[in-house]
């Protein structure tokens, strides 16, 4: 058996088992671990499993797993990860760093975390829907009432249609409360369920308005908080795209596998 220390972090609702990988400490081997650390009743519980690792060309890499074990880029992971490594004194109030779509930059603000997304050239028009990928695919929605949504029953018809089995597909309904100023409910896939936040959901729904609207700033009021995500337009791609929100740890300890 290993006994592997751990962190929880959680950024607007969206929670992560951290751990320090630097040592290989963590059996990549066996991604049956993952959603044993993710169970909310036989783990820890979480909505991802996060690993600190080194890397050449920049100050650590974020490796991000869902907790069925597949990968991808998580908004909210990447923040939260930003503080983690600042926690481990690997970097101080800024920081450049790899995920598994590329390179990122970041910097702490308080105990805000301001994370430089990739450019998004990809959306399409479905509709009134929108498909726009962020790292992560999602499927935007805008309904009248998020509270009368069930994210998980309706998510689900989106996510396993004909066109999205294979590889899956976020689905976030977006509610307008006011002028550049929306409410969101995400079901995310790999998690199989609706969670409290979803930054790159956050980031597809900000750029969904911008493309509505034109606006260039748009804050979102997710049920774990509010991000805040700024653009620019040039030509028909998205640009200097930052995501910005509260990333806090919550407690400490170890288990064994």
């Amino acid at each position: 058996m290993t006994t592997i220390s751990f962190y929880k972090y959680q950024g607007t609702g969206n929670d992560f088992v951290m751990i320090d990988n630097r040592n290989k400490v963590f059996p990549q081997s066996d991604l049956n671990l993952v959603p044993q650390l993710c169970h909310r009743r036989f783990g820890i519980g979480a909505d991802g499993v996060i690993l600190i690792e080194h890397a050449r060309e920049a100050d650590f890499e974020m490796t991000y797993y869902n907790p069925d074990g597949s990968q991808s880029l998580c908004g909210n992971g990447s923040r939260c990860a930003v503080m983690f490594a600042r926690f481990l004194g690997i970097i101080e109030n800024q920081t450049s760093f790899k995920a598994i779509d590329g390179m990122h930059t970041a910097r702490i603000i308080d105990d805000q975390v301001q994370l430089l997304m990739h450019d998004a050239p990809n959306y399409e028009k479905i509709g009134e829907d929108f498909l726009i990928d962020t790292g992560s695919p999602h499927y935007i929605k805008y309904v009248p009432d998020t509270g009368s949504i069930d994210a998980v029953a309706e998510g689900k018809k989106i996510r396993y249609a004909k066109r999205f089995t294979q590889k899956g597909v976020n689905v976030n309904f977006l509610e307008v409360l006011a002028k550049n100023k929306l409410r969101i409910k995400t079901y995310e896939r790999g998690v199989e369920a609706e969670t409290w936040s979803c930054g790159t959901g956050c980031t597809a729904a900000a750029i969904s308005w911008g493309l509505k609207t034109g606006a260039n700033e748009v804050c979102l009021e997710a049920v774990g908080g509010e991000l805040k995500v700024s653009f620019t337009k040039v030509g028909d791609i998205f640009r200097n795209i930052y995501l910005t929100g509260p990333a806090n740890a919550v407690y400490a300890g170890q288990i064994t596998l």
